[in-house]
């Protein structure tokens, strides 16, 4: 997987992340990233910065490197705590998106993030870098079925919340004890199946001309009202 950027770059090296290869822009004029990589005998490219621009489609700021592939959890590694609070992505495409998404549910304290293994977008070099690395701090589980995912979520004491224009103001919802949030497709929202399957619908009220808001907007606007009740409880 290659990820991009001075920060990323700064970050994967704190972490001790292993790095298989670097490629750097000529101009590259961050000296300390340079020698943190040399010490660790790091196989450095160099390469003009047309090069580079074709290795990834983003803003590199002159370095790439390439690393293993993420690491994705086991769901039971979501559920170690007693009542772990628990995000689903029903089908996101967007990478931005999920990269803010990660980085709000690091911030807030989520004990996981569950995705779907097709039709959804994955850990990339651009979630990675959207995240500002804290993907490495959060623990994200790939399931083969959302449905059946939620359905044993319910089975072993989870209240699971869905979002959506019209349901209940998303304040007048309990988030406490064992609860999943799930929100839905940047198009789409959450699927029909996904929605027979929650609990409660919730819903952020609109008062301006715009009638939605962007998938990492309100799951952040949600994610810390449960944390603020979670809090008081």
């Amino acid at each position: 997987m290659y990820v991009y950027g001075k920060n990323v770059a700064l970050d994967v090296i704190k972490e001790h992340k292993k790095i298989n290869k670097v490629f750097i822009s000529k101009n590259f004029k961050e000296q300390d990233i340079i020698n943190s990589l040399m010490k660790r005998n790091v196989n450095i490219k160099y390469l003009d910065k047309f090069k580079m621009d074709e290795i990834v489609d983003g803003l590199h700021q002159g370095i790439i490197l390439d690393v293993d592939d993420y690491k994705y959890a086991e769901l039971d590694e979501l559920l170690e705590k007693e009542n772990p609070l628990i995000v689903i992505l029903d089908h996101l495409e967007d990478p931005h998106n999920l990269g803010a998404i990660i980085r709000t549910c690091e911030a807030a304290g989520v004990d996981g993030i569950i995705i779907p293994k097709d039709r959804s977008v994955e850990v990339n070099g651009t979630v990675y870098k959207t995240s500002v690395g804290t993907v490495e701090s959060v623990k994200i589980a790939r399931v083969t079925n959302i449905v059946n995912t939620m359905e044993y979520l319910k089975k072993i004491g989870f209240w699971i919340t869905g979002t959506d224009m019209e349901g209940t103001n998303y304040k007048k919802i309990d988030y406490k004890g064992k609860c999943a949030i799930v929100i839905g497709n940047e198009g789409k929202g959450i699927s029909k199946r996904v929605q027979d399957n929650v609990d409660f619908i919730a819903s952020i009220p609109m008062y301006g001309k715009t009638n939605s808001l962007n998938a990492s907007v309100a799951s952040g606007i949600i994610i810390y009202e449960a944390v603020t009740q979670r809090e008081l409880d």
